[in-house]
Protein backbone atom coordinates (compact mmCIF):
# COMPACT_ATOMS: atom_id res chain seq x y z
CA UNK A 1 0.00 0.00 0.00
CA UNK A 2 2.82 2.52 1.13
CA UNK A 3 4.30 1.91 -2.58
CA UNK A 4 1.99 2.50 -4.71
CA UNK A 5 0.69 5.43 -2.64
CA UNK A 6 4.15 7.50 -2.82
CA UNK A 7 4.43 6.82 -6.46
CA UNK A 8 1.17 8.53 -6.98
CA UNK A 9 2.07 10.78 -4.91
CA UNK A 10 5.67 11.52 -6.66
CA UNK A 11 3.66 12.16 -10.10
CA UNK A 12 1.21 14.19 -8.68
CA UNK A 13 4.31 16.23 -7.17
CA UNK A 14 6.11 16.01 -10.74
CA UNK A 15 3.08 17.68 -12.49
CA UNK A 16 3.26 20.76 -9.85
CA UNK A 17 6.84 20.93 -10.32
CA UNK A 18 6.36 21.67 -14.31
CA UNK A 19 3.35 24.51 -13.50
CA UNK A 20 0.49 22.06 -15.51
CA UNK A 21 -2.48 23.24 -14.36
CA UNK A 22 -3.64 20.19 -13.27
CA UNK A 23 -7.14 21.20 -12.23
CA UNK A 24 -8.05 23.84 -15.17
CA UNK A 25 -10.86 23.15 -17.81
CA UNK A 26 -12.45 20.71 -15.52
CA UNK A 27 -11.25 17.02 -14.33
CA UNK A 28 -7.67 16.40 -14.39
CA UNK A 29 -5.98 13.67 -13.87
CA UNK A 30 -8.16 10.94 -11.98
CA UNK A 31 -4.79 9.03 -10.62
CA UNK A 32 -3.75 12.35 -9.13
CA UNK A 33 -5.69 12.11 -6.41
CA UNK A 34 -7.61 8.70 -6.48
CA UNK A 35 -6.40 5.05 -6.84
CA UNK A 36 -7.90 4.24 -9.68
CA UNK A 37 -6.88 0.81 -10.32
CA UNK A 38 -5.39 -1.03 -6.75
CA UNK A 39 -3.92 -4.72 -8.37
CA UNK A 40 -3.44 -7.50 -6.32
CA UNK A 41 -2.21 -9.34 -3.54
CA UNK A 42 -2.25 -5.82 -1.82
CA UNK A 43 -0.42 -3.62 -4.00
CA UNK A 44 -1.98 -0.50 -4.38
CA UNK A 45 -5.14 -1.45 -2.17
CA UNK A 46 -5.74 1.31 0.31
CA UNK A 47 -7.13 0.75 3.77
CA UNK A 48 -8.64 2.72 6.81
CA UNK A 49 -10.64 6.37 5.93
CA UNK A 50 -9.48 6.45 2.04
CA UNK A 51 -11.05 3.36 1.63
CA UNK A 52 -13.94 4.57 1.83
CA UNK A 53 -13.93 8.11 0.86
CA UNK A 54 -13.22 8.42 -2.93
CA UNK A 55 -9.83 5.96 -3.34
CA UNK A 56 -7.69 8.83 -2.44
CA UNK A 57 -4.10 8.91 -2.51
CA UNK A 58 -4.44 10.26 1.29
CA UNK A 59 -6.03 10.13 4.21
CA UNK A 60 -8.44 13.15 3.79
CA UNK A 61 -9.83 14.84 1.00
CA UNK A 62 -7.82 17.84 2.24
CA UNK A 63 -4.26 15.97 2.91
CA UNK A 64 -4.73 15.09 -1.02
CA UNK A 65 -4.33 18.81 -1.47
CA UNK A 66 -1.90 19.79 0.30
CA UNK A 67 0.10 17.01 -1.53
CA UNK A 68 0.90 19.61 -3.87
CA UNK A 69 -0.02 22.89 -2.03
CA UNK A 70 1.12 22.62 1.65
CA UNK A 71 4.81 23.87 0.92
CA UNK A 72 4.83 23.92 -2.87
CA UNK A 73 2.23 25.57 -5.29
CA UNK A 74 0.70 28.49 -3.09
CA UNK A 75 2.39 27.68 0.34
CA UNK A 76 -0.81 27.27 2.01
CA UNK A 77 0.95 24.93 5.02
CA UNK A 78 4.59 25.27 6.13
CA UNK A 79 6.38 23.49 8.62
CA UNK A 80 7.19 25.90 11.22
CA UNK A 81 4.75 28.10 12.69
CA UNK A 82 7.88 30.92 13.82
CA UNK A 83 9.50 30.83 10.44
CA UNK A 84 6.00 30.39 7.87
CA UNK A 85 6.87 31.12 3.71
CA UNK A 86 6.27 34.01 2.25
CA UNK A 87 2.81 35.29 2.36
CA UNK A 88 0.83 35.08 -1.20
CA UNK A 89 -2.59 36.90 -0.07
CA UNK A 90 -4.63 34.02 1.59
CA UNK A 91 -2.49 33.42 4.87
CA UNK A 92 -1.01 30.26 5.96
CA UNK A 93 -2.56 27.11 7.94
CA UNK A 94 0.82 26.49 9.51
CA UNK A 95 -0.48 29.04 12.36
CA UNK A 96 -3.17 26.40 13.39
CA UNK A 97 -0.50 24.78 15.14
CA UNK A 98 0.72 27.54 17.15
CA UNK A 99 0.40 26.93 21.38
CA UNK A 100 -0.67 30.88 21.77
CA UNK A 101 -1.38 33.80 19.52
CA UNK A 102 -2.27 36.17 22.25
CA UNK A 103 0.01 39.36 22.58
CA UNK A 104 -1.85 41.56 24.56
CA UNK A 105 -0.77 42.38 27.80
CA UNK A 106 -2.09 39.45 29.72
CA UNK A 107 -1.09 36.74 26.97
CA UNK A 108 1.15 34.79 28.66
CA UNK A 109 -1.55 33.85 30.99
CA UNK A 110 -4.46 33.46 29.05
CA UNK A 111 -3.41 31.97 26.54
CA UNK A 112 -5.18 32.05 22.95
CA UNK A 113 -4.35 28.21 21.14
CA UNK A 114 -3.74 27.85 17.45
CA UNK A 115 -7.16 26.72 16.70
CA UNK A 116 -8.19 30.15 16.60
CA UNK A 117 -5.58 31.64 14.00
CA UNK A 118 -8.27 30.90 11.17
CA UNK A 119 -10.14 27.77 8.90
CA UNK A 120 -9.53 24.73 10.76
CA UNK A 121 -8.82 22.16 8.21
CA UNK A 122 -9.85 18.59 8.91
CA UNK A 123 -6.32 16.63 7.85
CA UNK A 124 -4.96 14.27 9.97
CA UNK A 125 -2.22 12.92 8.11
CA UNK A 126 -0.65 16.72 8.13
CA UNK A 127 -1.88 17.37 11.91
CA UNK A 128 -4.75 19.28 11.65
CA UNK A 129 -7.93 19.02 13.06
CA UNK A 130 -11.61 20.25 13.55
CA UNK A 131 -12.44 23.42 16.04
CA UNK A 132 -12.81 22.37 19.34
CA UNK A 133 -14.57 25.59 20.06
CA UNK A 134 -17.16 25.31 17.75
CA UNK A 135 -19.96 22.87 16.42
CA UNK A 136 -20.60 24.91 13.28
CA UNK A 137 -19.25 27.83 11.73
CA UNK A 138 -19.75 31.13 13.75
CA UNK A 139 -22.74 32.88 12.66
CA UNK A 140 -23.92 29.89 9.84
CA UNK A 141 -24.45 26.54 9.92
CA UNK A 142 -21.71 24.73 8.33
CA UNK A 143 -20.50 22.20 10.23
CA UNK A 144 -16.90 22.19 11.86
CA UNK A 145 -16.13 18.69 11.79
CA UNK A 146 -16.29 18.61 7.60
CA UNK A 147 -14.49 21.52 6.98
CA UNK A 148 -11.74 21.23 4.45
CA UNK A 149 -10.21 22.42 1.35
CA UNK A 150 -12.72 21.17 -0.95
CA UNK A 151 -15.80 22.84 1.45
CA UNK A 152 -14.41 25.85 -0.55
CA UNK A 153 -12.82 24.95 -3.38
CA UNK A 154 -14.10 22.73 -6.40
CA UNK A 155 -11.75 19.94 -6.48
CA UNK A 156 -12.39 19.13 -10.03
CA UNK A 157 -12.11 22.54 -11.38
CA UNK A 158 -14.66 25.18 -12.63
CA UNK A 159 -14.49 28.99 -14.04
CA UNK A 160 -14.42 30.65 -10.25
CA UNK A 161 -11.82 32.68 -8.78
CA UNK A 162 -9.69 29.93 -6.82
CA UNK A 163 -12.13 27.94 -7.97
CA UNK A 164 -14.15 28.70 -5.22
CA UNK A 165 -18.19 26.74 -5.07
CA UNK A 166 -21.30 29.10 -6.67
CA UNK A 167 -24.84 28.56 -5.20
CA UNK A 168 -25.63 25.09 -5.24
CA UNK A 169 -24.28 21.86 -3.77
CA UNK A 170 -20.96 21.57 -2.45
CA UNK A 171 -19.11 18.52 -1.13
CA UNK A 172 -21.40 15.96 -3.06
CA UNK A 173 -24.53 17.74 -1.49
CA UNK A 174 -23.41 17.55 2.34
CA UNK A 175 -23.96 21.56 2.59
CA UNK A 176 -25.55 24.15 -0.22
CA UNK A 177 -24.69 27.64 -0.68
CA UNK A 178 -26.92 30.20 -1.29
CA UNK A 179 -24.55 33.03 -2.79
CA UNK A 180 -22.69 32.90 -5.89
CA UNK A 181 -18.92 32.40 -6.04
CA UNK A 182 -17.21 35.89 -6.49
CA UNK A 183 -15.25 37.88 -8.93
CA UNK A 184 -11.48 38.41 -8.57
CA UNK A 185 -8.13 38.21 -10.38
CA UNK A 186 -5.07 36.54 -8.33
CA UNK A 187 -1.81 35.82 -8.90
CA UNK A 188 -0.64 33.12 -10.15
CA UNK A 189 0.63 30.21 -7.45
CA UNK A 190 4.40 30.27 -8.65
CA UNK A 191 4.25 33.78 -8.12
CA UNK A 192 6.67 36.00 -6.18
CA UNK A 193 5.02 36.73 -2.51
CA UNK A 194 2.43 39.66 -2.63
CA UNK A 195 3.44 43.42 -2.51
CA UNK A 196 1.47 46.64 -2.16
CA UNK A 197 1.82 46.25 -6.24
CA UNK A 198 1.46 42.39 -6.50
CA UNK A 199 -1.96 41.36 -5.16
CA UNK A 200 -4.92 39.87 -5.85
CA UNK A 201 -7.66 41.90 -6.83
CA UNK A 202 -10.82 41.59 -5.73
CA UNK A 203 -13.62 43.11 -7.44
CA UNK A 204 -17.29 41.68 -6.28
CA UNK A 205 -19.28 39.34 -3.87
CA UNK A 206 -16.47 38.38 -1.40
CA UNK A 207 -18.50 38.87 1.88
CA UNK A 208 -21.43 37.81 0.27
CA UNK A 209 -19.84 34.37 -0.32
CA UNK A 210 -18.33 34.07 3.04
CA UNK A 211 -21.99 34.57 4.28
CA UNK A 212 -22.58 31.09 2.46
CA UNK A 213 -21.00 30.11 6.03
CA UNK A 214 -20.55 32.97 8.22
CA UNK A 215 -24.24 34.77 7.82
CA UNK A 216 -23.49 38.91 8.29
CA UNK A 217 -21.76 37.94 11.42
CA UNK A 218 -20.48 41.53 12.10
CA UNK A 219 -23.73 43.14 11.46
CA UNK A 220 -26.14 44.51 13.72
CA UNK A 221 -28.30 41.67 15.28
CA UNK A 222 -26.23 39.11 13.58
CA UNK A 223 -22.87 40.66 15.34
CA UNK A 224 -21.15 37.98 17.14
CA UNK A 225 -18.48 39.71 19.23
CA UNK A 226 -18.33 43.66 17.26
CA UNK A 227 -19.94 45.12 14.74
CA UNK A 228 -18.47 46.90 11.46
CA UNK A 229 -19.89 47.19 7.89
CA UNK A 230 -19.10 44.92 5.09
CA UNK A 231 -19.62 44.54 1.15
CA UNK A 232 -20.25 48.57 1.85
CA UNK A 233 -18.97 51.00 0.23
CA UNK A 234 -16.37 53.35 1.54
CA UNK A 235 -18.03 56.75 1.22
CA UNK A 236 -15.46 59.84 0.63
CA UNK A 237 -15.25 60.41 4.05
CA UNK A 238 -13.23 57.11 4.46
CA UNK A 239 -11.76 56.39 0.91
CA UNK A 240 -9.67 59.99 1.42
CA UNK A 241 -8.72 58.45 4.36
CA UNK A 242 -7.12 55.57 3.31
CA UNK A 243 -5.55 57.60 0.21
CA UNK A 244 -3.56 60.04 2.58
CA UNK A 245 -2.95 57.81 5.31
CA UNK A 246 1.18 56.59 4.93
CA UNK A 247 1.67 54.98 8.39
CA UNK A 248 0.93 56.69 11.59
CA UNK A 249 4.28 58.79 11.31
CA UNK A 250 2.84 60.03 7.92
CA UNK A 251 -0.58 60.20 8.48
CA UNK A 252 -1.48 62.84 5.79
CA UNK A 253 0.97 62.27 3.16
CA UNK A 254 -0.10 59.74 1.57
CA UNK A 255 -0.61 59.30 -2.75
CA UNK A 256 -3.94 58.47 -4.10
CA UNK A 257 -2.04 56.97 -7.07
CA UNK A 258 0.32 54.63 -4.62
CA UNK A 259 -2.06 54.40 -1.65
CA UNK A 260 -3.27 50.79 -2.25
CA UNK A 261 -1.62 48.31 1.18
CA UNK A 262 -1.89 44.91 0.16
CA UNK A 263 -2.13 44.30 4.10
CA UNK A 264 -5.81 46.44 3.83
CA UNK A 265 -7.35 45.33 0.81
CA UNK A 266 -10.63 46.47 -0.88
CA UNK A 267 -13.27 45.39 -3.45
CA UNK A 268 -13.03 47.52 -6.83
CA UNK A 269 -14.76 46.24 -10.22
CA UNK A 270 -11.91 47.43 -11.93
CA UNK A 271 -9.13 46.37 -9.58
CA UNK A 272 -6.08 44.63 -11.17
CA UNK A 273 -3.62 42.62 -9.31
CA UNK A 274 -0.67 45.23 -10.04
CA UNK A 275 -2.67 48.56 -9.19
CA UNK A 276 -1.12 50.59 -6.71
CA UNK A 277 -4.52 52.90 -7.08
CA UNK A 278 -6.28 53.96 -3.86
CA UNK A 279 -9.77 53.07 -3.65
CA UNK A 280 -12.73 55.69 -4.42
CA UNK A 281 -15.94 56.39 -2.69
CA UNK A 282 -17.38 53.12 -4.40
CA UNK A 283 -14.67 51.03 -3.26
CA UNK A 284 -16.18 48.67 -0.64
CA UNK A 285 -14.84 47.01 2.27
CA UNK A 286 -15.49 43.32 2.58
CA UNK A 287 -14.06 40.19 4.60
CA UNK A 288 -10.62 40.34 3.66
CA UNK A 289 -10.38 43.93 4.18
CA UNK A 290 -9.55 42.56 8.00
CA UNK A 291 -8.90 39.14 7.89
CA UNK A 292 -6.68 36.18 6.06
CA UNK A 293 -8.96 33.61 3.80
CA UNK A 294 -6.87 30.51 5.57
CA UNK A 295 -4.96 31.52 8.48
CA UNK A 296 -2.90 33.86 10.35
CA UNK A 297 -0.75 34.45 13.03
CA UNK A 298 -3.04 36.57 14.93
CA UNK A 299 -6.79 35.40 16.37
CA UNK A 300 -9.36 35.37 14.10
CA UNK A 301 -7.27 35.15 10.82
CA UNK A 302 -6.55 38.74 11.13
CA UNK A 303 -4.50 40.54 9.08
CA UNK A 304 -2.81 42.08 11.95
CA UNK A 305 -3.00 41.50 15.27
CA UNK A 306 -6.72 42.80 16.72
CA UNK A 307 -5.23 43.33 20.49
CA UNK A 308 -1.89 44.94 20.33
CA UNK A 309 -1.62 48.35 20.27
CA UNK A 310 1.44 48.84 18.52
CA UNK A 311 2.53 46.51 15.74
CA UNK A 312 6.41 45.94 16.89
CA UNK A 313 4.16 44.29 20.10
CA UNK A 314 3.26 41.62 18.34
CA UNK A 315 4.76 38.42 18.66
CA UNK A 316 6.48 39.39 21.97
CA UNK A 317 4.11 38.15 24.77
CA UNK A 318 2.99 34.82 22.98
CA UNK A 319 5.91 33.96 21.16
CA UNK A 320 4.47 33.63 17.77
CA UNK A 321 5.27 34.52 14.61
CA UNK A 322 5.55 38.29 14.53
CA UNK A 323 2.91 39.84 11.46
CA UNK A 324 5.06 41.70 9.41
CA UNK A 325 4.68 45.87 10.06
CA UNK A 326 3.97 47.11 6.54
CA UNK A 327 4.92 50.85 7.87
CA UNK A 328 8.40 49.51 9.94
CA UNK A 329 7.99 52.12 12.50
CA UNK A 330 7.72 51.22 15.97
CA UNK A 331 5.61 53.23 16.48
CA UNK A 332 3.14 52.41 14.08
CA UNK A 333 -0.10 51.58 15.62
CA UNK A 334 -3.05 48.88 14.65
CA UNK A 335 -4.40 49.04 10.78
CA UNK A 336 -7.34 50.14 11.45
CA UNK A 337 -5.78 52.91 10.83
CA UNK A 338 -6.07 52.95 7.22
CA UNK A 339 -9.49 53.79 7.21
CA UNK A 340 -10.25 55.41 10.91
CA UNK A 341 -9.06 58.07 12.80
CA UNK A 342 -7.26 57.43 15.67
CA UNK A 343 -6.88 59.16 19.10
CA UNK A 344 -4.04 59.11 20.95
CA UNK A 345 -4.03 56.43 24.13
CA UNK A 346 -2.90 57.88 27.95
CA UNK A 347 0.60 57.48 27.02
CA UNK A 348 0.77 58.95 23.86
CA UNK A 349 0.13 55.81 21.49
CA UNK A 350 -2.34 55.08 18.52
CA UNK A 351 -6.03 54.77 20.77
CA UNK A 352 -8.00 52.41 19.23
CA UNK A 353 -9.98 53.86 16.03
CA UNK A 354 -13.21 55.82 16.82
CA UNK A 355 -15.95 53.54 17.24
CA UNK A 356 -13.75 50.34 18.37
CA UNK A 357 -15.19 47.93 20.37
CA UNK A 358 -12.52 44.92 20.95
CA UNK A 359 -13.89 41.41 20.62
CA UNK A 360 -14.91 40.31 24.23
CA UNK A 361 -13.79 36.64 22.85
CA UNK A 362 -11.67 34.89 20.62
Amino acid sequence: MRKAVLVLVAGVVAVAARGEAFHEKGVANCNGCHVTHPGGGGEGTLVGPSADAGLLIAESPSDVCLVCHAENLGSVLGSDPLAPPPERGAGNFVFLLEDNLNDAPAGATHPVPGDAAGHNLVAPGHGLRADPRHVVAPGGTFPASRLGCTSCHDPHGNASFRMLYGAGPVMGGEYTFTRPAPEAEGLDLRSPPERDGRHSAYRRGISDWCGNCHGASHEGASASSFEHSTDRALGGRVSQRYNRYDGDDHPTDGVETRAYLADVPFEDTGGAPTSTRGPDPGSRVMCLTCHRAHASSAPSAGRWDFGVALLVDDGRVSGSHPIPNPYRSPSQGPLCSKCHETPSGPTGEPGPPVGFEPPRSW
